[in-house]
């Protein structure tokens, strides 16, 4: 089942410590690690780059663990990275077949949603998301 994500329109200013373009090329590799994780069916790996909201909403509507869970979902393969935003603690990757959200926590980026669509003026539309 599909779920709407709300992203915030107003983000904080970059506020950790690195290059932006480090923190880009960073969330750009645990986004592309998820998806690729999840097409060669390694779900270990692929929940290890979940936020921790991300995961316990997955296991809650799937009634199965997360390694179990997120290989039933619905994610493509990574395909051609189209770019990457970083606002803050938050980042956008967009990949050719594929939007995806994740958040800085202290052991660095960890995705928050994936599957996601734009929708015009509304908010995206993720496969995968937490809470």
């Amino acid at each position: 089942m599909k779920r709407t994500l709300i992203i915030a329109a107003a983000l904080l200013p970059l506020a950790a410590c690195g290059s932006v373009g480090d923190r880009e090329e960073a969330a750009s590799a645990v986004a592309t690690r998820l998806l690729a994780a999840a097409a060669s069916q390694d779900g270990v790996r692929a929940c290890a780059t979940l936020a921790p909201d991300t995961t316990a909403e997955l296991e809650e509507s799937a009634g199965k663990p997360c390694p179990e869970a997120i290989l039933d979902e619905d994610l493509p393969e990574p395909g051609r990275l189209i770019g990457t935003a970083v606002y803050g603690q938050w980042a956008q990757v967009r990949l050719a077949d594929d939007t995806l959200f994740l958040a800085v926590f202290r052991d660095g980026w960890r995705v928050v949603a994936a599957g996601c669509t734009p929708r015009g003026d509304r908010p995206y539309d993720c496969t995968l998301q937490g809470s």
